[in-house]
Order: C-alpha cells, then sequence, then structure tokens
C-alpha cells in the first residue's frame, strides 16, 4: 500500500494520495514537501518509486527490502552521474512487548530523507506511523512544513511506544520476583529466564538506535534544521533513560535468579537433612536386625530363650529413642 502527502510549506494538506505518475511533478516544486509512505508494497511499486521517481542508491533500497538486523544512518551525496538529490538514509526498529508469549517483537522503519520530501518503507503497519499521520492532516503544531519535522515527530513516537512495552516489562519482573520466593520450580527458573533474554535483546535493540540518535544530537547532517537538534536530542535523551531502566531490569532479574538458585538450594538442603535424619534414626533398628538376622544356631544369646526377642527388640527400641532424644537435646529435629 503506498499513501502520499503533499504539503505546503505552511504545513497545510495540498493533496493525498497522489497519482504515481504525477510524484516526480510534484517532487520538482521545491514549495512542496512531499511525504510518501509505502507500507508492504508490491516490488513493482517499489521499484517504479524508489528507483524511477526518487533515484535512490541502490544500496538503500536493498537495506529496506531486506530487513536490516541493526540500526543505521547513512548520509549519500549525489556524485557524477547520480540522478538523486543528496538525502539521509535511516533505520530504525519499533518495538512491542507481549506478556501472553514474552517477547519483544520488533518491526523496521526505513527513512529517506531529503530537501523536500521524506519517504518511509515498512513491511507491516506501524502505530507511530499512523500517529505522526494524523497530526499531520490536523496540521498539529506544524510538523508538517518541513521533513525534518515530520521525522523528528516519528522518531519521538517510536520512543514513547517503548515506554508501554517497559512498563508489561516492569509487571513481568515484579511478577516473577513473587514467584521465586513463593514458588522456586522448575517453570519459575524457565520464566527468569525468559524475561533475562528478552531484556538483554531489549538491551541489544536499544544501543545501537542511541549510537544512531547521538550523530543527530551532534548536528553531523545538514538536512536537519540547527534549530530542530534540540528536539532531536530530547528523543536521543529518552532512549538513553529507556536503556538506563533496561540495564536496571537486567539487575533485577540477576537479583531475582540468585534467590532462585539460594531458594532452591535451600529447599535441596531440607530434603536431604531429612533423608540424613530418617537414615540415622533408622540405623540402630538396621544395626539389631541386621546382626539378628544371620539365624546361627549357635549364637550365645540364643541360650536365653524366648527373652532374646524382647531383649533385641529392647535394645533397639532403646536406642533409636536415645539417637531422637540426642538430635532433640542438638536441636536438629
Amino acid at each position: 500500500m503506498v499513501r502520499s502527502f503533499a504539503f505546503t510549506t505552511k504545513g497545510r494538506l495540498h493533496s493525498k494520495d497522489i497519482e504515481l505518475f504525477l510524484m516526480p511533478t510534484l517532487l520538482a516544486d521545491t514549495k512542496l514537501f512531499l511525504w510518501v509512505d509505502l507500507e508492504n508494497p508490491t516490488p513493482q511499486e517499489t521499484e517504479f518509486l524508489l528507483k524511477n521517481v526518487f533515484h535512490f542508491h541502490p544500496l538503500s533500497i536493498e537495506d529496506s527490502v531486506a530487513e536490516s538486523p541493526s540500526p543505521k544512518v547513512e548520509e549519500y551525496l549525489p556524485k557524477e552521474n547520480d540522478a538523486f538529490s543528496p538525502y539521509l538514509f535511516m533505520v530504525i526498529h519499533a518495538v512491542d512487548y507481549s506478556r501472553k508469549d514474552g517477547v519483544f517483537a520488533t518491526s523496521e522503519l526505513s527513512f529517506y530523507l531529503g530537501k523536500n520530501f521524506l519517504v518511509t518503507f515498512h513491511s507491516k503497519p506501524l502505530r507511530p506511523v499512523e500517529v505522526v499521520a494524523e497530526m499531520c492532516l490536523r496540521n498539529t503544531a506544524d510538523i508538517a512544513r518541513e521533513p525534518d519535522r515530520v521525522a523528528h515527530a516519528l522518531l519521538d513516537s517510536i520512543v514513547e511506544n517503548y515506554k508501554p512495552a517497559l512498563d508489561e516489562l516492569a509487571m513481568e519482573v515484579a511478577e516473577v520476583e513473587q514467584r521465586a520466593l513463593a514458588d522456586p520450580g522448575k517453570e519459575t527458573l524457565n520464566t527468569i529466564l525468559q524475561i533475562k533474554k528478552e531484556v538483554l535483546h531489549l538491551r541489544q535493540i536499544i544501543g545501537p538506535q542511541k549510537e544512531v540518535l547521538s550523530r543527530f544530537t551532534r548536528g553531523e547532517f545538514k538536512l536537519i534544521h540547527a534549530h530542530l537538534i534540540p528536539y532531536y536530542r530530547d528523543v536521543y535523551d529518552g532512549l538513553f533513560n529507556i536503556g538506563e531502566m533496561a540495564a536496571r531490569y537486567a539487575e533485577s532479574l540477576t537479583g531475582v535468579l540468585q534467590v532462585y538458585l539460594n531458594m532452591s538450594s535451600n529447599k535441596t538442603g531440607e530434603v536431604v537433612k531429612v533423608l540424613t535424619v530418617f537414615t540415622v534414626i533408622t540405623t540402630p533398628m538396621m544395626l539389631v536386625g541386621t546382626w539378628y538376622g544371620m539365624n546361627f544356631n549357635d549364637m550365645p544369646e540364643m541360650g536365653s530363650g524366648k527373652a532374646g526377642y524382647f531383649i533385641a527388640l529392647g535394645v533397639t527400641v532403646a536406642a533409636t529413642l536415645g539417637t531422637v532424644v540426642y538430635f532433640k537435646l542438638k536441636k536438629w529435629l
């Protein structure tokens, strides 16, 4: 699906859902800003728009079509015989967290940012794109006046969308902390390891994105107006805080895992203690029973007749009770 908007320099909507063959004409008009959003486009739409209309570099087109595992930002400046205008190419990842699956899902969004155009490319619907498109149509805060304003709004919306995912993760961490104390079983261990894995995944996503956004805060790119750099810095600060929260969650989960191991070790120790006490208490019975269970006819004790049986029984009971009393005095029971 291809959506397109043309805005004036004052941020007012000029036209929308533009016919593909009219886009080169609108793109040539320096008094208009063109935003083209490609959501799971067909190969024909991708080739026509990215290659024939905007003439983007083949490498950046390839990075959009084939999902990139890491965020990136690159500046493309035309050389001799290049048909494209200078533009920034950026890959960023939006996230969503499902408590049901316990997995962070990532969605890739590619930007092509030029002087009077913005092209966004994504393979699935993204809420930040929907929100910013609605803001542009309403001319909220005049963000549709310039492409770098819209790019900032998209980045800000993506970072804001991290917060609900982190809230879900925080609840998950709190729940598993309680489970580690109340029920340190195998299922709890699997849950701890799964959440820890997802937190690591989140940190692996955030780390490179901070590096990408930090380049905007340093004013490296001429296509980003100087007065917008503080706004990009605010987005970077938000992502930095999210990274710090993820680091704290990782530390909490390490502590939860240690608590689980201690609880599990204590539980195992209690079981071993019970088995050991049971074994020691029954040792006198085993010794007496084994000795008289040999049934030798000439054993001296057999001379006592029927009383020998009761004598052996008395020794067994006395030794067993003596062992229990000893354990009680030592407070082992």
